[in-house]
């Protein structure tokens, strides 16, 4: 893979989004206000862990009375560049990122 660069010629790896652990994410939506690319999406989760679907922004459903709680997952993971403004977001630092050199495509 060739090397990447920033804007003024300096060496920079991109750190690709890979993971989520959904044990510790809280659900908080700031790493998915802050992706310029919509990598993430907010799932529900009920109370055994089950993940009941995508959460949107307009939905008021509960599913059914299911939800417990919302946390994020990777739903768009070639869409990622590599930015990490979503690690520098996270308070729970719940995310996985893979250097691109070492990503297998």
């Amino acid at each position: 893979m060739g090397a990447f660069k920033t804007r003024d010629g300096s060496d920079y790896t991109p750190l690709y989004l890979t993971e989520i652990d959904g044990e510790t994410c809280i659900g908080c939506g700031r790493c998915f206000k802050v992706c310029p690319q919509d990598v993430m999406a907010l799932y529900g989760v009920d109370d055994s862990g089950n993940i009941l679907g995508i959460v949107t922004e307009d939905d008021e459903d509960d599913f059914d009375g299911e939800l417990n709680r919302k946390i994020m997952k990777v739903e768009h993971a070639g869409s990622c560049i590599g930015c990490n403004a979503c690690s520098r977001v996270c308070p729970k630092n719940c995310q996985t990122h893979v250097p691109a050199d070492e990503l297998v495509a």
